[in-house]
């Protein structure tokens, strides 16, 4: 929204890949399954640190793009996605993404872009993260990691000339993150000077401007040739395992239930989001009888009792505060006592109204609330045909059913404490 900082990410996957000596551009080969640049997507929408994706494709390719990648491995249902045609190089295909960027009518000057290769699909949340955040306070920023050979300089007789300290040294990647204002400078002097860089960061250096380095990772690699693409396919296989061992860890299930009815004059609250109507849910909170209801199943999973036991309707600090912050607590607790939450599913129960269109954004606000991704949390809508409360239009009801396992240690009683006490807020 205008006058609230967006973060823009651009993937410039416009190449061909003839390194790679296959049929198909690199970035449209099969990573576990996966096209590659499908994975790379996914790991930056679900980073929750990236507002919208700006993607650049070879020319002439868009719409197949938008059906094959976005359409096809529902991209748009985590991050909004724009498909443009790319250019002759990277330098351009990034220009040209850019600029739609600065055509939108969000596009302020205070905003970040940020840039990362479409054929590093392992980049982690903590990588995109940390570059953002260099880059609002310093107004460029990159990943770099320490190169593990000793590098030499080589004369224009193919000799050695000197070997640089490798203290002094890095290996730059993606994500790179820039103010918008920064980057759009960067561009439009290079194209005005027919420069051309290997990165953006060596564009804004060209400005003399200041570029922040951040850890890296050497897993974050660049498919570049087919020897990157085997070495990629175990990574992914590695990470895949440990996924799968903390599923197979013991793990807790709890369910939760809830009502509340529906009253004229209030607005109508579900797992966080407004949805529109002519009456709302009565309670002391807000009445988000969704997320009461996911409250009660953590709880219920970590044997922590239920959501009154922790916030009495009788205490005023609870008067109409957001359930989402409530949420956030539950998920504190539980995290102090030994559980993460690893999943959720839920439904409501409702005649009116339909609820489908505000489920995405619902289920954003929730997996954020409890560090999950958007995946990890599934919502139905459901109806009782006419029958009961709910399908007279009295009231509201809602299940949840929460799955936790264990994680070594938990939340320090300190941080318990400053989250508690300092997180509350009325209102969304």
């Amino acid at each position: 929204m205008a006058g609230q900082l967006r973060v823009w990410a651009i993937v410039p996957a416009a190449g061909s890949g003839s390194r790679m000596g296959a049929t198909v551009p690199k970035q449209y080969l099969q990573l576990r399954g996966v096209p590659i640049v499908a994975r790379t997507i996914s790991r930056l929408a679900l980073s929750r640190a990236v507002d919208e994706i700006v993607v650049s494709v070879p020319p002439g390719n868009e719409k197949a793009f938008e059906r094959d990648i976005v359409e096809r491995y529902s991209l748009s249902s985590l991050c909004k996605c724009t498909v443009v045609a790319g250019g002759a190089d990277r330098q351009e295909s990034v220009w040209r993404a850019l600029r739609v960027v600065l055509e939108h009518q969000d596009a302020e000057s205070s905003h970040m872009v940020l840039v990362h290769d479409g054929v590093r699909p392992l980049v982690s949340k903590a990588e995109i993260v940390s570059v953002v955040e260099a880059a609002k306070v310093h107004g460029a920023a990159a990943c770099a990691v320490p190169p593990k050979d000793t590098v030499k300089l080589v004369g224009d007789d193919g000799l050695v000339a000197m070997t640089p300290d490798r203290s002094r040294l890095c290996l730059v990647q993606t994500p790179q993150a820039f103010r918008l204002l920064t980057l759009r400078r960067a561009h439009e002097r290079a194209e005005e000077e027919g420069y051309v860089g290997t990165d953006d960061c060596s564009l804004v250096e060209r400005l003399g401007l200041p570029v922040a380095l951040t850890p890296g990772s050497y897993e974050n690699i660049k498919i570049t040739t087919m020897d990157d693409l085997a070495l990629a396919e175990i990574l992914l296989a590695r990470e895949d395992a440990r996924d799968r061992s903390e599923v197979a860890m013991t793990a807790r299930v709890g369910q939760g239930y809830d009502v509340h009815p529906l009253v004229c004059g209030r607005e109508l609250i579900l797992g966080g989001v407004r949805v529109p109507h002519e009456k709302g849910l009565s309670g002391h909170s807000d009445a988000d009888v969704l997320t009461h209801a996911i409250c009660d199943a953590i709880l219920g999973a970590a044997c922590l009792g239920d959501i009154g036991m922790h916030f009495p309707d009788t205490d005023p600090a609870y008067a109409g505060i957001c359930s989402i912050e409530l949420l956030r607590h539950v998920v504190v607790l539980t995290e102090r006592s030994g559980y993460r939450v690893t999943g959720m599913d839920a439904t409501v129960i409702a005649e009116r109204p339909k609820i489908s269109p505000f489920v995405p954004e619902m289920r954003r606000r929730l997996a954020s609330a409890m560090n999950l991704r958007d995946e990890c949390v599934n919502i139905k809508g459901k109806t009782t045909e006419g029958l009961g409360f709910t399908g007279s239009g009295e009231g509201i009801a809602a299940l949840a059913v929460a799955t936790l396992i264990p994680v070594p240690g938990g939340l320090s009683e300190e941080v318990v404490t400053c989250t508690l006490e300092g997180g509350l807020y009325h209102g969304d």
